[in-house]
């Protein structure tokens, strides 16, 4: 069996792509059952909140009025 090491030294001399592909594998291996469903329940979330807004419900915020704001609270 490899050491990690040689295993290491031979996915960096592999191309760029393929390192992106092995680096999402192994992250990928590390999620667990609950974090797959808060995942899932983000996803769900936020094609609900894309929904809405393309429904008129919801208003865009621009960002630096987002960012503008969360300072604004830090001080206050």
């Amino acid at each position: 069996m490899m050491q990690k090491e040689e295993v290491l030294a031979a996915a960096l001399e592999l191309p760029e792509s393929s390192r992106a592909d092995i680096a999402d594998r192994l992250l990928q291996s590390l999620d667990t059952a609950d974090q797959r469903e808060i995942d899932a329940l983000w996803a769900e979330e936020a094609e609900s909140r894309i929904d809405a807004f393309d429904r008129g419900e919801l208003e865009a915020i621009s960002g630096p009025e987002v960012f503008a704001s969360i300072k604004a609270r830090r001080r206050a």
